[in-house]
């Protein structure tokens, strides 16, 4: 059988694995230096934990396990299963009796399961940051996988604006490091429901905010009919237009949405959240360019309460490389009340693709050998392998080619594996003292004396 990868999965190169620590490596800097602490949850959840918090689009993309007990079970109970499975194949499925076990669907909801878990235990405003992969059943295409990895950071109990000022912060600086230029984009889910009701659609809201959050790739049209398909009536789309023509100016939108909102308290709580932070994130230095008040950004995840992020790269076409928003009440649902959240994601595989497209990765995002020393045999390799082990008490990267072989083909091997040296310790230099090595990058070679070598 001809070897191949499951759609959506990648296998990850040298390289890429060398270039992916580098983006966690300033991601989990700066983690830190922002006083989050990390945490890591195990790979599947209980089902029921995961499903009801994501909206019905994304309850469908959930990974289901299919129960081993099917394999255990006895003949009868076997072919109700079996045939419980053959009408599921069809439609999204919930049986127990097939599943009740999913791989997580990103790292929020099992954080609220942990908080809820250990609340008790825990010191708040508790932060935490998260590295892991997480796998969603979508169709594989650009910057889209069906596993890939989320880097999380979340604050919860404490209900404070500066936590989303603070996160702000998190994401320009962690950008600007990589290199990365970007735009926040940003919205409050109150203003989402002040429309609501400003559209006499309160009752519609979900269905409003799912297709409203697929303006960036199905355009306005498209929204347009999704809102006519989920009974949305056309007099309250009507009464919506504005939303398609917004100005540059965030906080000028901000003051004709006040307008709207007029007599509209949950709209206008949302404005009040959005202009705080907007206008203490512009004290603080952030260019206004950077942090745009996107009305139409939804972000079609029910558990969202009010302030939400997408971030975009200015010079890709990528769709949102990091995106997060506040959660005042999920962990509601797992029976713990009054604990307040708020967290923000970064898209580690999308963002490595945008810096591969615009060639930010440094040199020293590539983890390559700085001396491979030629392979002579006898007393030769001996030196050479007691020179190795003061190079790497060093903390200089060094191997010996394992083979007496000829020595073109111990060139190709440095080559082709992008080792920096290739270092001959032959009976001259043992004899004098001396290390003669070759750059392969730029041709030049030397011989030193073993002390200058060593540094």
């Amino acid at each position: 059988m001809k070897p191949s990868l499951a759609k959506g999965t990648r296998d990850f190169t040298s390289l890429e694995v060398s270039r992916r620590k580098y983006i966690i490596n300033i991601l989990q800097k700066n983690f830190e230096l922002f006083g989050f602490q990390p945490l890591e949850t195990p790979s599947f959840e209980n089902l029921s934990t995961l499903t009801g918090k994501y909206g019905e689009e994304g309850d469908r993309l959930i990974f289901k396990i299919l129960n081993s007990s099917i394999n255990e079970a006895k003949d009868d109970k076997k072919t109700q299963m079996l045939n419980d499975f053959q009408k599921a194949l069809d439609k999204p499925f919930s049986s127990e009796s097939l599943t009740d076990k999913a791989l997580r669907y990103d790292l929020t909801v099992p954080f609220a399961r942990f908080v809820a878990m250990n609340h008790g235990k825990l010191t708040f405003p508790y932060k935490r940051y998260q590295i892991q992969p997480v796998w969603r059943a979508d169709r594989p295409q650009k910057g889209r996988f069906r596993e890939f990895y989320q880097c999380d950071a979340d604050v919860v109990g404490s209900e404070s604006l500066l936590q989303e000022v603070d996160l702000v912060q998190l994401y320009l600086k962690s950008f600007a490091e990589l290199k990365v230029s970007v735009t926040i984009h940003i919205n409050n889910r109150k203003i989402l429901s002040g429309l609501a009701e400003y559209a006499g659609i309160t009752d519609k809201l979900i269905d409003f905010t799912v297709a409203l959050d697929k303006l960036d790739k199905i355009g306005k049209d498209g929204v347009v009919k999704e809102l006519l398909e989920r009974e949305i009536s056309q007099e309250s789309i009507d009464k919506l237009d504005f939303l398609f023509n917004q100005s540059d100016d965030a906080l000028e939108n901000l003051l004709q949405l006040k307008e709207k909102f007029a007599g509209n308290e949950i709209g206008l709580k949302g404005v009040e959240e959005l202009e705080y932070v907007i206008t203490q994130s512009l004290n603080l230095g952030v260019d206004i360019q950077n942090l745009v008040f996107d009305i139409t950004l939804a972000r079609g995840l029910d558990y969202y309460t009010g302030a939400i992020f997408e971030v975009k790269a200015d010079e890709a076409q990528m769709g949102s490389i990091g995106g997060g928003g506040r959660y005042d009440n999920l962990t509601e649902v797992f029976g713990v009340k009054n604990v307040p959240g708020i967290g923000i994601s970064f898209g580690l595989d999308r963002i490595y693709l945008v810096m591969e497209e615009l060639n930010l990765f440094p040199e020293e995002a590539t983890s390559n050998v700085e001396f491979l020393f030629a392979n002579f045999g006898g007393e030769e390799t001996l030196e050479a392998l007691k020179l190795i082990i003061r190079l790497r008490e060093k903390g200089i990267s060094a191997e010996l080619y394992p083979e007496n072989a000829k020595i073109g083909k111990q060139f190709t091997y440095a080559e082709k594996k992008g080792i920096k040296n290739l270092v001959f310790l032959g009976e001259e230099e043992l004899k004098n003292g001396t290390v003669t090595f070759k750059n392969l990058e730029a041709g030049e070679q030397k011989t030193v004396s073993l002390e200058e070598f060593l540094g």
